[in-house]
Order: structure tokens, then sequence, then C-alpha cells
């Protein structure tokens, strides 16, 4: 689902946030001095965990562009707990460096498996190639289909837009035609959406509480 409630993504500018993203001329500072060494990526080394996948996830949770990153470090945290993966769609806004998860207490860090993607297109053709396209669900205020009349098993997709402006048509289209995989959050209240990481968080449960369901009564 779109998460337009979020407003405006966060100037970052001597903030200490969770993952953290350095002001312009910070970067611009950057980029000269490495130029100068013969380096040619200025950015700091990124401080990813050892894992990019499950061997059998509840889900797979992924973010297109996201901007704010407590909503990001809320989102990991659901996955370790859920034993979903998690996978980031550059362009991202913020960079995700040790320095940065150490600061926020992310102690839950090394336990989640993340899996950065470069751009749109480069995670559709990882689905196509990895996994069945016909089990990726979008999340969008847009959709017609109620979460809880998906039939969601585990293993699917569940993907997510940008804070500000949520999924495009266009995205979703190069996906699936089917109407029914576009999914929204019933809300009888005055508000457009929930915030990002409390939309997923619903999601996952609902998934999970489904899987659940599934499985035999033990004896």
């Amino acid at each position: 689902m779109s998460q337009k409630k979020d407003a405006d993504p966060p100037t970052f500018h001597g903030l200490e946030h969770m993952l953290g993203q350095e002001p312009e001329h910070m970067l611009a500072s950057r980029r000269i001095v490495c130029q100068s060494r013969g380096m040619t990526d200025a950015s700091p080394t990124s401080f990813l965990p050892a894992r990019e996948k499950l061997e059998s996830p509840l889900c797979r949770v992924v973010l297109i562009e996201p901007l704010i990153p407590e909503n990001t470090g809320n989102i990991s945290r659901t996955c370790v707990g859920t034993e979903s993966e998690l996978h980031l769609v550059r362009p991202l806004g913020f960079e995700i460096t040790e320095s940065r998860v150490k600061r926020a207490g992310l102690d839950y860090w090394n336990h989640l498996a993340l899996k950065i993607h470069e751009s749109f297109d480069a995670w559709t053709k990882f689905v196509a190639s990895e996994s069945d396209p016909a089990r990726v669900f979008f999340i969008e205020t847009s959709g017609q289909t109620s979460l809880f009349d998906a039939d969601l098993k585990r293993g699917d997709w569940l993907v997510f837009g940008k804070e500000t402006t949520g999924l495009t048509p266009d995205q979703i289209e190069r996906v699936t035609k089917i109407p029914e995989h576009v999914l929204k959050l019933p809300m009888p209240g005055e508000i457009r959406s929930l915030n990002l990481s409390n939309a997923v968080a619903v999601a996952v449960f609902e998934l999970f509480r489904q899987a659940e369901s599934r499985r035999s009564p033990v004896r």
C-alpha cells in the first residue's frame, strides 16, 4: 500500500538516525577526496548481514526505494522475528554503515537475511529467475482486494512502495496483471494509510496467521 501519510522525508542534517544519510555537502567533499586518491566510490563501506536468503522464509518483504531509515530498521526487526527475508530496491534514502547500525543498537542485525537490488528491473529479473512471479503481492491503497481476503502462502513476496509516493501503476503492471494481487489494508477510520513499518507488520503477520492455520495439528 502507499504510505503517503508519512509526509515529506525528513532532512538528516545533524540528526542521529538509525541508518542515516550524510548531508550533500559532506558527500561532495568525500567525492573530491576519493577522486584525488583514484577511488571511484565515495560512499562508506556498507555494513550488511552475512545472509541474503533463508532456506524456508515465512515471506519475502520488498521495500521499493525506501526513504526513512527508522522504518527500514523496524521492518528488519519484524523480518528477524518472523524468519522472513528483507529485500531493498535502490535507490535508498540512507546508507547502511557499521557505525550507524551499532549506534542504533540493532543487536539483531546479524540475524537478518538482507538482499539489496540495484534497481526495480534487477529485482524483477531476480524474482523471475529465483522464484515464482505469480506469488508476488503488492500492498497499495489503490488495491481492490482486502489483505484479509487474499490467499497468502509461505514464501510469498510482499511488496511495498516508498513512503511518499507508494507504488506506481507501471511498477505493478510490469510484474502482475492480476487485480487480486494488489492488496489494501482495510481501515474504517479517516486516514489514507498506515506508517510503512506498521503496514509491513500487519501484512507479514496476516501471512503468518494463514500459514499457521494450514499446519497440521500437533498430536
